[in-house]
């Protein structure tokens, strides 16, 4: 794909941004490796021989008999008697983490929440789980869910902001009054009171959530077709006969993605922590599920454990402050501004080396 010289101006002033940039590969690396999560941290071998086979009990469950044993339901690889059978016709291969987000350490030294040991890196949390097992599960879930909706809630809100600034009259005016209503209602508190009505759960909550976040960058895209609307090229498009949603998306929308595409990082900033309040207060995710406001919760309520509160706080820290970063570069990236800025900044310092170098000849 070819870039036009706008885009790689964009592109560079980017990468010159160094924090932005590196925040934004290490949140992709971050992110990449927890959609692995089964693969790092389960309480399932990665690979099992066993009498001359393979299985994988990763992708596949298997009863207790394929092993040898008396029992038709599934294989409790952490079972000692399942362990025992599986060694002696053959091996297993275990993940870096050998528990999964809701596996219950039966056998740790001192009462949960137990101290961070060379078994639990993070320790364990009041109901026995492994917390290092649990931020990496539940930093999946929060990022994905931000995602979701972020891409959704933009998607509708570009829409309905491109179809008021570029048609106005009485559908912009009802459509502004709609919105002050409608934002003028106590979120927070809706949220829980549908969130207690509603069984909770990814998509339930999501829907529920995307009822309200889709106004966030109407008012800008807004303000964007109601500039370019009256523009030359957008009346001789209009006079040329171009259809109504062509002017829509190929003349007008590029010039609204700009503040669009800035605003989006802070955008999934405000939808993860808006998650994590949910679920801190109890109104998110079933319980049970991985989750960075639940880990919070579970340090508010175990003060003498001060590494659960620690561990939440420390990676939701690092999470918004990557994506802030992010969030800033790209912000600087499609201003305007500073490209001609630095642009002028690095004419004049080749002019002032052609003029030093011609003083020294």
């Amino acid at each position: 794909m070819v870039l036009s010289p706008i885009a790689k101006r964009r592109l560079h002033q980017f990468r010159r941004n160094r924090r932005g940039y590196y925040s934004l590969l290490l949140f992709a690396l971050l992110l990449f490796l927890s959609l692995f999560a089964e693969f790092i941290a389960n309480d399932k071998p990665l690979l099992v021989r066993y009498d001359g086979q393979f299985y994988t009990p990763v992708f596949v469950s298997y009863a207790e008999t394929v092993f040898g044993g008396e029992f038709e339901t599934t294989a409790d690889y952490r079972d000692p008697y399942v362990r025992d059978l599986i060694n002696e016709k053959g091996w297993m291969i275990w993940p870096l983490i050998p528990y999964s987000y809701a596996t219950i350490n039966y056998n740790l030294d001192q009462p949960a929440p137990s101290p961070p040991t060379q078994e639990n890196w993070l320790g364990t949390d009041d109901q026995g789980r492994d917390v290092t097992a649990r931020l990496i599960y539940g930093f999946r879930i929060s990022v994905l869910f931000g995602l979701c909706l972020t891409l959704l809630g933009s998607l509708i809100g570009v829409t309905v902001g491109a179809m008021q600034g570029y048609f106005g009259g009485w559908f912009d005016l009802l459509s502004q009054r709609f919105m002050e209503i409608w934002s003028g209602m106590p979120v927070l508190f809706l949220l829980i009171i549908m969130a207690s009505v509603i069984e909770p759960g990814f998509f339930s909550l999501l829907i529920l959530m995307l009822l309200f976040s889709w106004m966030t960058l109407v008012d800008v895209v807004r303000a964007e077709f109601l500039r370019t609307r009256n523009l030359d090229y957008i009346r001789a498009a209009q006079a040329l006969g171009v259809p109504t949603p062509v002017i829509m998306v190929k003349h007008a929308l590029p010039n609204a993605m700009v503040a669009t595409l800035s605003l989006m990082p802070f955008v999934l900033t405000g939808a993860i922590t808006t998650l994590t309040s949910l679920d801190f207060l109890g109104f998110g995710l079933p319980p049970g599920s991985p989750s960075l406001g639940e880990l919070l919760s579970q340090g508010k309520n175990n003060l003498q454990a001060p590494w659960l509160g620690m561990t939440a706080f420390l990676s939701l820290a690092v999470m918004l402050s990557l994506l802030t970063f992010v969030g800033e570069a790209v912000r600087d990236a499609f201003d305007p501004r500073k490209i001609f800025v630095q642009q002028g900044v690095e004419e004049n310092a080749v002019e002032e080396m052609a003029q030093s170098k011609e003083k020294d000849a």
